[in-house]
């Protein structure tokens, strides 16, 4: 038997493939199939299946791609209410992939839909367990991202009760040798503690995983709910989507318009100059959000931008666009994309010093904005009186921001402080709009945005 594990770290997500002589099943698919394909030629494998383990949020699944491209037969639970050909995979139901055997457990918790994996030897020996996104290594999936979307939806109380019962009734009923293959690492938003490490054992999650630990039902559901990270704008379109079946992953890419620099876009159009920051402050459509291409890309544009905007993408070069555009389409968003826009010239915009001195000096003189997760801002400020508006609440509250002193905006390491330095400088334009970070501070000097 052999598995294998495709991680894509822009979205922290693991997806897997278990081949039995010369037959080949998918776990959890990217958007973009082609890696699973090469594989199976590879090892000379036929693709006879996908199992969904639940209707993704954070990413667009090919599943529906795959069975169209291959034949492959779709598995996920009944309970998904999944708009697309499949068998049903609950409790009870196995697949035979020659002489292995793939078993189905329903483990409600992260949703209501939620199935694990578990894969039987040729001898019946319990060998590998598929989590999904209910078991993670150094922890469990969050519970609130089904209370308004999805076949079947539940308060987060609810599916934290469900969690429960799923990991101390079945899955810490296992070996302690099983191997644990979650879907996602760190960096996720589908947890709050998962590891850096990408697989596990069942015994080590037992030892380690908080999750896991003596507790009772009530404390368990206080501990899960507390902290859970923020919620992209994007993830209620994603479950839908992948509850449907998402188009073809190159049929997306292709309807995308690409434009050179001499298209103008239509006046109060959102428009997101994804260049590094220094060109973009040289000169940039007005209005313009600067959210550079980096690790988390994908999510900070479904964090910012609503599932239902449709946008103008602005790069360097047409490579440059490319990347982001699939990168864009791995959550669905390429659909969003008005056009593409290559090596745009704009007149240069004036650029003001930032007077680190003056600030350190007369902090009172400048509106501060941090806009750091509220999980970073609990341990305190860096300034205080601070406003904190977190990077995804931005837009819609911007008018929170006086426009009476120089804005000065922060975050962690300088990207998200990018990103906001624009979003606020659309908006406020009586005043200068300056972008600190940590790494400014070091060098001490940074150009503000505005004229």
């Amino acid at each position: 038997m052999i598995i294998q594990q495709f991680y894509d770290k822009g979205l922290a997500h693991a997806s897997y493939a278990i081949i039995r002589t010369g037959k080949m099943i998918v776990v959890d698919p990217a958007r973009d199939p082609q890696a699973y394909y090469d594989f199976a030629g590879q090892h000379d494998a036929d693709i006879v299946g996908v199992i969904e383990t639940h209707p993704h949020a954070d990413f667009v699944s090919s599943h529906l791609e795959i069975h169209q491209t291959t034949g492959a037969v779709i598995y996920t639970s009944k309970l998904t209410g999944a708009g697309y050909p499949h068998e049903s995979f609950d409790d009870g139901d196995v697949i035979k992939l020659n002489d292995i055997t793939l078993k189905a457990i329903n483990t409600p918790g992260h949703s209501p839909d939620s199935i694990c994996i578990l894969v039987e030897d040729e001898e019946g020996s319990e060998e590998a367990l598929f989590t999904g996104d209910t078991l993670f290594v150094g922890d469990v999936g969050r519970p609130d991202l089904r209370e308004n979307v999805g076949n079947l939806t539940a308060k987060k109380e609810e599916l934290a009760r469900q969690m429960y019962h799923s990991t101390r009734e079945k899955l810490m009923k296992l070996p302690h040798s099983v191997k644990v293959y979650p879907a996602h690492g760190p960096g996720s938003l589908c947890g709050k503690n998962i590891s850096p490490d990408l697989e596990s054992t069942i015994g080590r999650e037992i030892r380690e995983n908080y999750a896991l630990q003596l507790m009772s039902e009530l404390e368990f559901v206080d501990a899960l709910i507390a902290d859970q990270p923020f919620v992209p704008k994007y993830f209620g379109s994603d479950v839908e989507l992948n509850k449907k079946g998402a188009p073809g992953f190159n049929d997306g890419l292709a309807h995308v318009v690409k434009a050179d620099s001499n298209l103008s876009p239509e006046k109060n159009a959102l428009v997101i100059d994804t260049r590094p920051n220094n060109e973009f402050l040289k000169g940039h459509e007005p209005g313009a959000i600067n959210l550079q291409d980096g690790t988390r890309f994908e999510t900070w544009l479904g964090s910012i931008v609503g599932p239902d905007e449709r946008f103008y993408l602005v790069g360097d070069t047409e490579e440059d666009l490319d990347k982001i555009i699939r990168k864009a389409a791995k959550i669905g968003y390429e659909r969003n994309i008005i056009a593409a826009i290559t090596g745009p010239v704009y007149p240069e915009w004036p650029i003001r010093e930032f007077n680190l001195p003056r600030f350190k000096t007369n902090p009172e003189k400048y509106t501060v904005v941090d806009v750091r997760n509220q999980k970073e801002t609990e341990g305190g400020l860096m300034f205080n009186g601070a406003i904190v508006i977190p990077l995804p609440e931005l837009r819609e509250r911007v008018g929170e921001i006086p426009d009476d002193k120089p804005i000065v905006v922060h975050c962690a390491a300088g990207y998200r402080s990018a990103a906001a330095a624009s979003i606020i400088a659309a908006k406020i334009t009586a005043v200068p709009v300056l972008d600190l970070s940590e790494a400014v501070l070091e060098i001490g000097n940074m150009a503000s945005y505005g004229e």
